[in-house]
């Protein structure tokens, strides 16, 4: 069992830049894949990015390549996302996930745990 908890949402201007924060319990966090995805109103859940068990593999959406940075700290049990050049268009829940798989997924079925998400709201 993991359960995950994101931090680091708010409300942002538009140019600005964000770190996102998910601390994940339990003592076999790096067994675990993680991603990031977001759901904004009205809209499907998207994926952005995911990281593998010892953080050598990335992938990202093409959508957000280059602004975004996922990383992860497996001696802290947490996973991050960089964001900079937000745009109005980022506003969303942002989740981070855990999927068993060694290698991440972009599909959000392959994710065995999920956070609560956290806000975020970019300004124009």
């Amino acid at each position: 069992q993991v359960q995950l908890v994101e931090s680091g949402g708010g409300l942002v201007q538009a140019g600005g830049s964000l770190r996102l924060s998910c601390a994940a319990s339990g003592r076999t966090f790096s067994r675990y894949a993680m991603g990031w995805f977001r759901q904004a109103p009205g809209k499907e859940r998207e994926f952005l990015a995911t990281i593998s068990w010892g953080g050598g593999n990335l992938y990202y959406s093409d959508s957000v390549k280059g602004r975004f940075t996922i990383s992860r700290d497996n001696a802290k049990n947490t996973v991050y996302l960089q964001i900079i050049s937000l745009k109005p268009e980022d506003t969303a829940v942002y989740y981070c996930a855990a999927s068993r798989r060694s290698s991440g997924s972009y599909i959000y079925t392959e994710y065995d745990y999920w956070g609560q998400g956290t806000q975020v709201t970019v300004s124009s």
